[in-house]
C-alpha cells in the first residue's frame, strides 16, 4: 500500500515547509486518512484551518484539488453531473443518426463528485467536500454510495467506479449535526483552537513582518478573547488577518485606539464588538502587557 508520508512526523514536517502548523493529534488523523483510504471529517469553529488542510495537501502531494461547497439546497445537478440539455436538443434536432445516443458521455455535464471518482489519469485527486452542515440532509445519503464504494451511479449510463479512489477530506463547522451513517464511513478529528505557542508559531510563519513583540502581544489577545462569551470567537484566520493588518498600519505594539478601531478584523457581528470595544478592550489589554512583561 503506497504511503504518502513515512510516518506522522514526516507529515508535521512537510505541512510545517508550506507553512501549515498541526499538532500531533491531527497529524495522526490525516496520517491514517491517506495510508487506510479513508474519508478524513473534520469538525470544528470556522477558521481553525480544516479547509486549509485539503488546500495544502493539494500543494504537498502535488495532486488537483477538487472542491465542492456545501449549501442549503445542494443536489445532484450540481454536486455530482447534469446531462447538457441544450446540446442534447441541438443533436435531436439534426437527425443525424449518429447524434442517437443523447445520453452518452458526450452529452454528460461533470461536477465535483464525478470528476473526484474519475480521477485524473493515473493520478488520483483530492475532494474536499466543505462545510457539510450547510447542506440538506438528503444530500448526506447520497454521499454515502460515494465515499462507501467510490462509486456513482448515473442511471443512464450505470455505475462509475473509481480506478484510484480520491483522497477526501469532510469538512463541517456543526451548525448542525451530520448522520453517524456518513461518519462511520469517515475517520473523525475535532479540530479546536492552538494553544498560545502553537498560533503564535502560526503568526512568525504567515505575519513575519510583525516583530516577535507585537506577535506576542497579538497571540495573548486572542487567546484572552477566546475565553469570553462571544457570539462568534476568533479564529487563526482572523489572528492571521490581524497581525497583518496592523503592520499595514505600522503598528509595533498594541495600543487601545489601535486596537478598538481595527476590531472588525477581528470580530465578525456587531453585538460581540460593542461589548468589546472600550473598557473592555483595555482591561484584556491590560493584562497582555502585564503577562509579556513577565515572559
Amino acid at each position: 500500500m503506497k504511503k504518502y508520508f513515512e510516518s506522522p512526523d514526516t507529515l508535521i514536517e512537510s505541512l510545517k515547509k508550506s507553512k501549515y502548523i498541526l499538532n500531533e493529534n491531527l497529524a495522526v488523523a490525516v496520517y491514517l486518512s491517506l495510508v487506510r483510504k479513508k474519508p478524513l471529517f473534520l469538525e470544528g469553529e470556522a477558521g481553525v484551518g480544516k479547509t486549509e488542510i485539503a488546500k495544502i495537501l493539494s500543494q504537498v502531494l502535488k495532486k488537483p484539488l477538487i472542491r465542492l461547497q456545501c449549501y442549503e439546497g445542494l443536489d445532484i445537478n450540481q454536486a455530482a453531473y447534469e446531462w447538457n440539455y441544450g446540446q442534447q436538443i441541438i443533436a435531436l434536432q439534426s437527425g443525424n443518426k449518429e447524434e442517437s445516443d443523447l445520453f452518452s458521455k458526450k452529452y454528460l455535464i461533470e461536477r465535483p463528485l464525478l470528476k473526484a471518482i474519475q480521477g485524473s489519469g493515473e493520478n488520483n485527486n483530492i475532494l474536499l467536500i466543505d462545510e457539510l452542515d450547510r447542506a440538506d440532509e438528503a444530500f448526506e445519503a447520497f454521499l454515502l454510495e460515494t465515499l462507501s464504494d467510490w462509486q456513482l451511479t448515473i442511471p443512464e449510463l450505470g455505475t462509475i467506479v473509481a480506478k484510484n479512489p480520491p483522497i477526501v477530506i469532510v469538512t463541517s463547522n456543526r451548525t448542525r449535526e451530520i448522520h453517524d451513517a456518513l461518519k462511520r464511513r469517515c475517520f473523525y478529528h475535532w479540530v479546536g483552537f492552538p494553544n498560545r505557542e502553537t498560533e503564535l508559531e502560526i503568526i512568525s510563519m504567515r505575519a513575519p513582518e510583525a516583530g516577535l513583540d507585537l506577535q506576542k502581544q497579538v497571540v495573548s489577545f486572542v487567546q484572552s478573547l477566546r475565553k469570553k462569551n462571544l457570539y462568534k470567537a476568533p479564529g487563526i484566520a482572523e489572528t492571521i488577518d490581524w497581525a497583518q493588518a496592523l503592520v499595514e498600519l505600522n503598528c509595533v505594539a498594541l495600543d487601545p485606539q489601535t486596537v478598538d478601531s481595527t476590531m472588525g478584523v477581528l470580530l465578525k457581528y456587531q453585538d460581540d464588538i460593542s461589548r468589546i470595544q472600550g473598557s473592555e478592550a483595555g482591561k484584556i489589554l491590560d493584562e497582555v502587557m502585564l503577562e509579556n512583561l513577565k515572559t
